[in-house]
């Protein structure tokens, strides 16, 4: 603690920024990392390779205050339900710098923050996140709050943002260092656009940022005596009462919009029973978690995303791109009180894959033979394929089913599964027969 308070009011916090140890340690982050190029197009690999040089030069540019952050580069992200997220990417040279910043200003501020936050904060998940709502929603607290702030990273205020890291920043060359990078611009399509306000998401100094902004948020409703969880601008605030949450909402759309000078989603910010209620991909009912229906939708949309009609990949192929998908993604779902939601994703997958070894044999004699082939009975095997039902509708048939089980995708071809483990924890749990 002490040690923090040194760096809280010690006025060569500048020097220990930008001295060459810390600059270094800043570019391993950002190796690893890795992301694009920014607008100069040097890549993170050919940094490296004049990683010396490039530090020794980036040290003494911002020491001397020749140093000029390049504008980031505009990028449009696609999001699910239509619209763009607009991303900026830094050069590798003002990640290295902003990373830098971020390595000093980190231990200063994270012991301030509220236990209740867990957006980019070391040590802390969404997991973590939606495990605490759960908490506070069996405790009896049904009614949420769900907070949406309209284009909060857009529309930070950097004078306000400045004077509020000046309560613990001393050093000015500091601030005068972010206020620099905040204001470097964007480069969208050839144009210089001013960044006047916001910061921008991609850079590796906004996360921070954002947290020491709506850390004034969080201590709000602390004080007001108020349970919630904040995932980054992701707030959920948990009451009894319909009436209550209400009143909240009213309230704290007051306090963002007049004192933070920041905009509420009047339309997203919503008031309802948790269970219809969605917090981080995830929905909370009663003591349970389960994956939200949104969430599911957009699982199926990507499980047909990477079983195209017409592929000339191997089933091998498709199931490997799939297991990159899936593993990260279910990684994160398998918090779910109801492993049948993983199940249904894989068993989606399975069906997909079945039509598509159907639709491979052109003709009705040659899927008749591979029937056979694969241990189906002759007459099953003439009735189904001989039959008049479309790709889709026969992927289901026990003929198909036979002739492709569920363990020759999982044991031949590879396919990742997580539901069966899940599933039989929830069997011992339960006391119920366990699966065969």
């Amino acid at each position: 603690m002490q040690d923090q308070q040194e760096l809280k009011f010690y006025d060569g916090l500048f020097e220990e920024i930008c001295s060459y140890e810390n600059l270094n340690e800043a570019f391993g982050k950002v190796r690893s990392n890795k992301g694009a190029p920014g607008i100069d197009g040097v890549t993170v690999e050919e940094f490296e390779e004049m990683k010396i040089e490039e530090i020794r030069r980036l040290k003494q540019e911002v020491e001397s205050w020749t140093y000029k952050p390049l504008p980031v580069k505009r990028v449009e992200i696609p999001k699910p339900n239509g619209g763009v997220r607009l991303l900026g990417i830094p050069t590798v040279r003002d990640r290295v710098l902003q990373f830098a910043i971020k390595l000093k200003m980190e231990p200063i501020y994270e012991p301030q923050f509220s236990p209740n936050s867990y957006g980019f904060r070391p040590g802390r998940s969404q997991e973590q996140a939606v495990k605490k709502a759960q908490s506070i929603v069996a405790s009896g607290k049904e009614y949420v709050v769900d907070m949406d702030l309209s284009k909060f990273f857009d529309r930070i205020n950097h004078d306000r943002l400045i004077n509020r890291l000046g309560f613990e920043i001393k050093d000015k060359r500091v601030l005068r260092l972010i206020g620099i990078t905040l204001r470097s611009g964007i480069m969208d399509k050839g144009e210089l656009i001013p960044s006047e306000e916001g910061t921008v998401q991609g850079s590796p100094l906004s996360p921070l940022l954002s947290n020491i902004v709506l850390d004034e948020l969080d201590k709000e409703l602390e004080k007001r005596g108020l349970e919630f969880c904040r995932y980054a601008d992701d707030c959920n605030i948990f009451v009894k009462s319909e009436k209550a949450a209400n009143r909240v909402k009213e309230s704290i759309t007051r306090y963002v919009e007049k004192k933070l000078k920041l905009k509420v989603n009047d339309e997203k910010t919503k008031v309802g029973l948790s269970k219809f209620v969605k917090f981080l991909g995830m929905t909370i009912i009663g003591c349970s978690i389960c994956i939200s229906c949104k969430s599911m939708e957009k699982a199926m949309e990507k499980v047909k995303e990477l079983t195209p009609r017409g592929t000339h990949k191997t089933v091998e192929q498709i199931i490997g791109k799939i297991n990159e998908w899936y593993i990260g993604w279910s990684g994160y779902y398998k918090m779910t009180s109801y492993p049948s939601q993983l199940h249904k994703i894989e068993a989606h997958i399975r069906r997909r894959l079945r039509a598509k070894l159907v639709r491979d044999q052109k003709r009705k004699r040659n899927l008749c033979n591979k029937f056979i082939k694969l241990g189906v009975n002759q007459r099953l095997a003439r009735k189904t394929a001989y039959s008049n039902r479309k790709t889709w509708a026969m992927s289901i048939t026990n003929a198909v089913h036979k002739a492709y089980p569920n363990n020759w995708f999982i044991e031949k071809m590879g396919q990742f599964i997580m539901s069966d483990t899940k599933l039989k924890h929830w069997y011992k749990m339960n006391e119920l027969p366990k699966l065969s």
